[in-house]
């Protein structure tokens, strides 16, 4: 086990470690040695300052994404699971593989390779690998101990992989606003998720009436001449549209609503088709709709589970296209959310380089297998799900629909939460209790 550094941030223990693993997965088991190329995986070990030197169970947590690196707690309050995880936990924190400090995937690598090398290469950054690797992790550097895991949102479909591949290695598990549908198909999952879109926005604007006005004339300033963004991105109508993906998370009403309030730079601000748009609002634009390297590329592909039958080809596109009231030039304005566009691929500076690599991944139907539905039906290990019952992001009725086929599965379903619910304090505890009380952490005491 690598150490590379150890430190405190206020109220936490940290310490800074890092393991190779191999790019490709093929032809290696998890906890053996391995040849060929390989890249670095960093984690982090977390624990209170009172238990540094205690013999704690372990809980790994499965970030967000795709393509989301751990988290950097700045203190224990300052995520509201972490908090409670280190009363009980060695908190486990690792960079998946391309994220973070885990061998990072983004321009500079993407523009290394032509176009059936970068498919290639983007393959081997999900979650069959991603999961093979924390296997490797358990297995190697914390002596085959069995852990329990907690996946937030992605992270949740990790958990099923977890499960699907590898259930000898978990204790328990907590999954919270992260359930996929098995069996997996990116056109569904838009199919459901474009409607709530829709309806995002109308509550967006039933409670800021004002932003109807302000968003249409945006838009149409767009529309009749060029406008950058502070980056020299072009900042189009579907690109301003896209503010609509923080709209699963609170208070995203509020922060959208703030960007739009300074939009204009006439006099006081009032919305004014004859007015210039503001330096503040294009920097503010730039920032909320930025893209993270990976999170894009990879979108559509988490739903690719083995031999596909049918290409993916632009899911989110097809099914948007089905849906005239995303047309840009439609009034009111509809915002969209966690959907990827082939015009991202031409417009951003930071997707541009993956653009050869996704035409090839599109046609594409051969993926890594990450869902097993047998083995979920006949699983064993105690899983309990948070359900977001309004979640914008993954579909209740779809996990509900999952979770009612796989084994030993407990949910709690509520509507007090948006999709980031777990940052607060109250969602872990919840899930921790629940599961104390029936029994599903003996193993840990």
């Amino acid at each position: 086990m690598t150490l590379l550094s150890e430190y405190y941030v206020p109220g936490l223990h940290i310490e800074d470690r890092s393991i190779k693993v191999p790019l490709d997965w093929t032809g290696h088991e998890p906890g053996h040695g391995f040849d060929g190329e390989s890249i670095s995986l960093f984690y982090r070990v977390v624990t209170a300052p009172e238990h540094v030197h205690d013999d704690l169970p372990l809980l790994v947590f499965l970030q967000g994404g795709p393509g989301g690196s751990g988290p950097r707690p700045l203190s224990p309050s300052s995520d509201g699971w972490i908090e409670e995880a280190v009363k009980h936990f060695r908190v486990i924190l690792p960079d998946q593989r391309g994220t973070g400090r885990s061998s990072r995937v983004d321009t500079h690598i993407m523009n290394r390779m032509d176009s059936t090398q970068g498919a290639a290469y983007l393959k081997h950054f999900l979650a069959d690998s991603i999961v093979r690797d924390f296997e490797h992790l358990r297995r190697t550097e914390f002596g085959g101990a069995r852990w329990v895991t907690l996946g937030q949102s992605y992270g949740g479909f990790l958990t099923l992989t977890y499960l699907s591949l590898f259930p000898q290695g978990v204790i328990a598990s907590f999954t919270t606003g992260g359930i996929p549908h098995v069996p997996a198909d990116a056109t569904d999952v838009y199919r459901h998720t474009f409607p709530r879109m829709a309806r995002k926005t109308a509550q967006f604007y039933k409670r800021y009436p004002q932003d109807v006005e302000r968003a249409a004339i945006i838009a149409d300033k767009l529309a009749a001449e060029p406008v950058s963004l502070p980056n020299g991105d072009p900042l189009t109508v579907e690109r301003f549209q896209m503010l609509g993906s923080d709209f699963g998370m609170k208070p995203s009403f509020e922060r959208v609503h703030w960007i739009l309030d300074d939009a204009f730079l006439n006099g006081d601000g009032s919305a004014s088709a004859d007015s210039e748009l503001s330096d503040e609002f294009l920097a503010k634009v730039m920032d909320a709709t930025a893209s993270r390297p990976l999170y894009w590329p990879l979108q559509e592909f988490i739903y690719a589970n083995g031999e596909l039958e049918t290409p993916i080809r632009w899911a989110a596109q097809r099914v948007r296209d089905e849906h005239p009231e995303f047309d840009a030039g439609e009034r009111p304005l509809n915002f969209t959310g966690e959907a990827m566009f082939p015009w991202m691929f031409e417009q951003e500076a930071a997707l541009r380089p993956f653009k050869p690599a996704m035409d090839v991944l599109m046609e594409s139907t051969h993926f890594g297998t990450i869902y097993d539905a047998d083995q979920l039906a006949r699983n064993e290990v105690p899983l309990q799900a948070a359900v977001y019952f309004d979640d914008m992001y993954v579909d209740s009725g779809l996990q509900l629909d999952t979770l009612s086929r796989v084994g030993n599965s407990h949910y709690w379903t509520t509507n007090e939460f948006e999709h980031d619910g777990l940052h607060g304090s109250t969602v872990f505890k919840h899930l921790y209790t629940e599961a104390l009380n029936r029994g599903d952490l003996e193993e840990l005491f």
